[in-house]
């Protein structure tokens, strides 16, 4: 059995953000910085003369985690709070992959949970999910943690889903797709200061800090209104409209904006009721865009970007001869966001089609590379290299394919596969959707950060970033063939495009 490593967790809550100074840029900033949160797990080798760290991941409900595998002496399991306890890789792949299992969960239900109201559903699950983070902080063992991370998993899923359909009811036209691609971008922050907060704190100390995230969550929703649209749905309109006044200001005219969120209402209700089980299954205009957003899903998961997330370090420390593979983990987060900046502006001038071509290309490509260079070291390392300095001195090689796939899948795939979710759904058929959609994504990232261990155990790291490239070139293929462009159009206009076949 492989020696095992130290569960050392760390985990990021993006700071508040003010969009701007109306109360209702505040109460997206409030909801985007806790449900868009990163989390991550380390592990810091014990016994060990230099006292260096590897990475492990664990929570990671509704963002990508990162980190590995590493050895180090281990200690015996069920000790107090402050001790350490050691985990097998198989123990580890398990932290890592059952907070997708819980978020799985989570998006099959957030639809039912969503349904009591937008503002209970986040009571309700920001403050579970903060005593989550304590017992993981306190766990004295790694059953625990496995219960943690599933159910952080399961509370961050139907946060995300309900902070994306929050800030869309609340928000105006005019801002509601900044606020919306703020979720994505705040993700990304969530990414960066993790890589940043893994190298300083342990695993203790980072999951006890960032309960103070969903705290400030659950604190927050005592001070804001219940979306107009669901108090509408529910035949509240005087609270309704004391609402809707609350967002947009006392000296506001809200009439016409109510009206109209009236209408939409009735409008949506009327649709509804003409829907039964057999017309909704079978229709073209619910299966195509569900065959067509989990295509895209699967293959963004299984294309390697959960093993950059989750195994990073792990992924570094074989590769790079003579780089800090903390100090590589943080440029990654820092181009990661910075391409998730640039995509807001490219998605609507260039398109959804030409980026998601551009991104599947470069994706397979970097891949290729990458797995390229993992065969070159191991061939290195069994004829015994005799000069590791020499190695150093590329590695360039495997961090410039890093960050090509990152700014590729950061560019394309990752927020074009989310915003077709939204757009190419028919309003009565969204619903419905967006929750398979979501839960087979989640699944996807389950099996795939689960397996990893498994695959390059099986086909060493090298085959597994070949197999990874495959997938992605199979990726480019689907999209060439069935993705259509939504640039553009209104929703009624794609909408009924899926009556026919494309």
């Amino acid at each position: 059995m492989p020696r095992a490593s130290v569960v050392h967790m760390t985990s990021t809550a993006t700071r508040p953000q003010h969009m701007s100074q109306s109360r209702r840029g505040k109460i997206g900033a409030i909801v985007c910085e806790t449900c868009e949160r990163e989390n991550r797990i380390d592990s810091k080798p014990l016994g060990s003369s230099n006292g260096g760290r590897a990475k492990l991941p664990v929570l990671e409900p509704v963002g990508r985690c990162v980190w590995p595998i590493d050895r180090c002496t281990g200690f015996n399991r069920g000790q107090a709070y402050g001790s350490a306890f050691s985990v097998t890789q198989q123990e580890a792949s398990w932290v890592a992959s059952l907070s997708m299992l819980g978020a799985w969960f989570g998006a099959m239900i957030g639809d039912w949970v969503m349904r009591r109201g937008r503002r209970l559903a986040l009571r309700v699950t920001s403050l579970p999910l903060a005593v989550v983070w304590i017992l993981t902080g306190i766990a004295p063992c790694v059953e625990l943690v496995y219960v943690t991370s599933f159910i952080g998993g399961l509370c961050c899923s139907v946060i995300t889903m309900v902070a994306q359909v929050y800030i869309s009811e609340i928000s105006m036209p005019g801002i509601r797709g900044c606020l919306s691609a703020m979720l994505k971008v705040l993700g990304h922050v969530g990414v960066l200061l993790s890589y940043i907060a893994g190298t300083y704190l342990n695993w203790r100390q980072s999951a006890l800090l960032v309960a103070i995230a969903p705290s400030m969550l659950f604190l927050g929703t005592l001070f804001i209104p219940e979306t107009p649209s669901y108090l509408v749905l529910n035949g509240k309109d005087d609270e309704a409209a004391n609402s809707l006044q609350w967002l947009r200001g006392d000296h506001v005219d809200i009439r016409h904006e109510l009206q109209v969120i009236k209408t939409n209402i009735l409008a949506s209700r009327a649709k509804q009721y003409e829907l039964t089980f057999k017309n909704s299954v079978f229709t073209p205009r619910l299966y195509k865009p569900i065959a067509i957003t989990c295509g895209l899903m699967f293959f963004q998961r299984f294309s390697g970007a959960n093993a950059f997330n989750y195994y990073a370090v792990i992924i570094f420390r074989q590769t790079l001869g003579g780089m800090n593979p903390h100090g590589a983990t943080i440029a990654i987060g820092f181009v990661q966001l910075l391409a998730s900046l640039l995509s807001g502006f490219l998605i609507d001038i260039v398109g959804r089609l030409p980026l998601l071509i551009a991104s599947t290309v470069f994706m397979s490509l970097a891949l290729a590379g990458f797995g390229s260079y993992a065969y070159y070291m191991s061939q290195t390392q069994n004829l015994g290299y005799p000069d590791s300095a020499v190695v150093g001195q590329h590695d360039w090689i495997p961090l410039l394919c890093v960050l090509v796939f990152t700014t590729a899948l950061a560019l394309g795939i990752s927020p074009i596969s989310w915003l077709l979710i939204g757009e190419l759904f028919p309003l009565e058929y969204r619903g419905l959707g967006s929750s398979i959609s979501t839960s087979f994504s989640y699944f996807c990232a389950f099996v795939g950060i689960k397996l990893f261990m498994d695959f390059q155990q099986t086909l060493g790291l090298h085959g597994a970033f070949w197999f990874y490239a495959a997938v992605a070139v199979c990726g480019l293929c689907f999209v060439v063939c069935c993705v259509p462009e939504t640039k553009g159009k209104q929703l009624d206009e794609m909408n009924p495009d899926y009556a026919q076949a494309r």
